[in-house]
């Protein structure tokens, strides 16, 4: 399965779940991986039948700021729903960090993998 990628995509949103957290917004990055077949747009050559990765990316740059979630657990599974729920993906893999939360660490978060249900 071809893979379309959108890394380092960050986004500035209200998250957390201390006091302190609920008054300031702080950065999120994202890494997502995407499954689509890439053989029909690579014959064509055409936009229109690709992923289009500007489209997902937009996407969450206007939900993610609005979002106000507790957990980045809840933001990952949301953010993922929109994207198989609106884009043509067979599967994704989504990587949410949240830079600084620990101090000595980079940056904490989750790795989630969905898929779309069967048909039926």
């Amino acid at each position: 399965m071809d893979k379309v990628f959108i890394e380092g995509l960050q986004i500035e949103t209200l998250i957390g779940i201390y006091d302190w957290e609920r008054k300031i917004r702080q950065p999120l990055v994202f890494d997502i991986e995407m499954g689509f077949d890439n053989r029909v747009p690579a014959a064509s050559d055409a936009i229109a039948d690709t992923l289009d990765y500007k489209a997902v990316s937009k996407r969450l740059i206007a939900f993610v700021p609005e979002s106000g979630f507790g957990l980045v657990e809840t933001l990952a599974e949301r953010c993922a729903q929109i994207i198989l729920d609106e884009f043509p993906v067979h599967w994704l893999r989504l990587k949410l960090s949240k830079p600084g939360a620990v101090r000595g660490a980079r940056a904490v978060g989750v790795l989630i993998e969905r898929q779309r249900p069967p048909p039926g």
